[in-house]
């Protein structure tokens, strides 16, 4: 296993809430949800096309409104992000977070090329100029931040998840360097953002998350039949470039403060 493959501790059958009072009633109305969100990813690769022509209000509604179309409320809080070259960086906990990134600003994203294999998403992840990484080729990395620093030097914002794995929310995993480096390469600034979800009452929930071994179509399923779930994006203040002196210390200022005890289940884990 290579430095570049971190693994996160979390599993669906030890970290991941089902949802309670799944009934015949809810049924029709997650297939109704679920419909709605591959309808607009479908119109999303219609349109992948046209996108330098597509205003970057309407690209930032369009991901709302997928995230709401799965039955999942949308808070967002915090600064604004700044234009040209930007690096955004979040925890990672569910599929949902790469919307709710591009809500934050449309970015291209830096993703695993097993993404590149998902249906429907995938397409549209490839024609949205996706970077990809392979994560089992150690000596692709440096190509990888040149690809990121040439991008970020051309004006555009490129969005990743640096702990290299989802977590289920109970913790988290510590933001890996290398993104970081394309950064100070280009002299751009890093726009760290914080993601957690919640229940309608507040209660943290870790009914989103996507760990382990959990199937997409699973997740998908599980988020649909929830009710209540909220998500919850924090946009802290940019970095600005130049005041770090290097990629380590600029990941460890980008890295959301670890959240208060985990729970039991998470403990035992790490333990």
């Amino acid at each position: 296993m290579s430095a570049w493959l971190p693994t996160a501790p979390c599993t669906p059958q030890a970290c991941v809430e089902t949802p309670a009072g799944v009934t015949a009633r809810s049924v029709p109305r997650a297939v109704l949800r679920l419909t709605g969100v591959v309808l607009l990813l479908l119109a999303g690769i219609a349109l992948a096309p046209f996108g330098a022509r597509i205003p970057a209000s309407l690209i930032r509604r369009w991901c709302r409104w997928i995230v709401r179309a799965a039955g999942v409320r949308v808070r967002i809080t915090g600064a604004a992000a700044p234009t040209g070259g930007l690096l955004l960086v979040a925890n990672h906990i569910s599929w949902l977070d790469i919307p709710l990134l591009a809500a934050v600003r449309p970015a291209r994203m830096l993703a695993k090329t097993e993404v590149r294999r998902w249906p429907v998403a995938g397409p549209l992840a490839a024609r949205g100029g996706t970077l990809f990484i392979d994560r089992d080729r150690l000596r692709a990395l440096p190509d990888t931040v040149a690809r990121v620093a040439r991008a970020l030097r051309e004006g555009a914002a490129v969005a990743a998840f640096p702990e290299g794995s989802t977590w289920c929310g109970r913790a988290q995993g510590t933001f890996r360097r290398a993104v970081f480096q394309a950064a100070l390469d280009a002299g751009v600034p890093v726009q760290p953002v914080r993601i957690g979800y919640r229940l309608t009452g507040g209660t943290a929930t870790t009914a989103s998350a996507f760990v382990g071994d959990d199937t997409l179509l699973a997740s998908l399923w599980r988020v649909a039949t929830t009710s209540g779930l909220v998500a919850e994006v924090e946009v802290r203040a940019p970095i600005p470039p130049g005041t770090r002196p290097d990629r380590r210390a600029l990941a460890r200022s980008a890295q959301p403060q670890r959240t208060a005890t985990p729970a039991w289940t998470h403990t035992v884990l790490v333990a």
